[in-house]
């Protein structure tokens, strides 16, 4: 009974208050960062609601803190509370579906970063996808940015054919095969091989069986009936789910090194500020001895080192002695970084 509950908390930590957290951040409390409190407020209250009669106590800990701290008229206990009612002016499901795909070609895009053995930190050139049908299509081209952020890759595209970025091969399976058809296999076998293995692959994944001609008779291929296996081409990285593929371009220019050197300095900056214990719109000055290419990488993308971590402030030099200071070594590279909290 509480799976679903389970998911949509999996998808509004990893997903929505990731995807905001520059809503929160934002100085001013205009009406963006106040939507955005707002939304995740009624999502944990209602969630808190929800879990009440699974998870008594952890539910009473959420509503104790997010409801009673701020409202004491509210009801002693969210076991008092009124049961949570679906507003169906809210749902969009033609949202909710371009967000469903959006997350599916994002999870396949890390699962071709990890074939390629390339960091989520490393920025890379260009994700291309290959879809179902015209409307997602149309969906990914109009959440391109979005996907590109979520793969930190510079450009987002369809892909022309699949066969532009994986090719296939279809290799029938003699125990599956032999069992169903017996000394007919040998010419069902030697048909399959003879057939052009991308539309044999494109028919098996779009869940279709496949048809196979042979000696006079018509036969119907099942996808557990064969092996279809891709290889991706030279340059990238391929995933593949049904008719979903996702190519990722894999070589590094120095400028995406760089890029990628930056990115993971800002890691580091980010666990110091936990380290600190710091609010998470607190603001910060860094300090930073580096090697000399890291160095570079972050001269060169100062700006945007600052925006993620929320630094008013950024000095190559020796940290204070009130800085929380860590060292590390990564990609070749050496690093010391203190952070103390701006007073401004």
């Amino acid at each position: 009974a509480t799976r679903p509950v389970e998911k949509f908390v999996e998808n509004l930590s990893t997903w929505y208050v990731r995807r905001s957290r520059r809503r929160f951040w934002k100085n001013d409390s205009g009406a963006d960062k106040q939507a955005a409190y707002s939304t995740l407020y009624t999502a944990l209250t209602t969630v808190a609601k929800l879990i009440a009669p699974a998870m008594p106590f952890l539910a009473e800990e959420l509503y104790q803190n997010l409801v009673r701290s701020v409202d004491e008229t509210a009801p002693e206990s969210v076991h008092l509370a009124e049961w949570p009612v679906v507003m169906e002016e809210f749902i969009d499901e033609s949202l909710n579906g371009e967000m469903e795909l959006v997350m599916k070609l994002v999870s396949l895009g890390h699962s071709a970063r990890q074939k390629a053995n390339r960091k989520v930190r490393q920025p890379l050139a260009e994700a291309a996808f290959s879809v179902g049908n015209n409307t997602e299509r149309a969906a990914l081209l109009k959440n391109a940015d979005v996907i590109q952020d979520e793969l930190n890759v510079k450009q987002v595209r369809l892909l022309d054919a699949a066969t532009e970025a994986v090719s296939h091969t279809v290799k029938p399976l003699p125990k599956q095969l032999g069992q169903k058809y017996g000394n007919k296999f040998p010419v069902i076998q030697k048909a399959i091989l003879a057939m052009n293995a991308e539309e044999a692959a494109k028919m098996l994944q779009s869940g279709k069986p496949l048809e196979v001609k042979a000696g006079g008779e018509v036969f119907f291929v099942l996808s557990d009936e064969v092996e279809v296996k891709a290889m991706a081409k030279e340059g990238f990285a391929v995933a593949e789910e049904g008719a979903y593929v996702a190519a990722l371009v894999t070589d590094l220019t120095p400028e995406l090194v760089a890029e990628g050197l930056a990115r993971e300095f800002v890691r580091r900056a980010q666990d110091l500020r936990k380290t600190a214990d710091l609010d998470v719109s607190d603001r910060i000055e860094l300090f930073v001895e580096a090697s000399a290419e890291l160095k570079s990488a972050i001269e060169t993308h100062a700006d945007y080192i600052k925006a993620e971590t929320l630094t008013v402030k950024l000095n190559f030099a020796t940290p204070p002695a009130n800085a929380a200071v860590v060292e590390d070594a990564f990609e070749g590279e050496t690093v010391k970084v203190g952070l103390v909290k701006s007073g401004g």
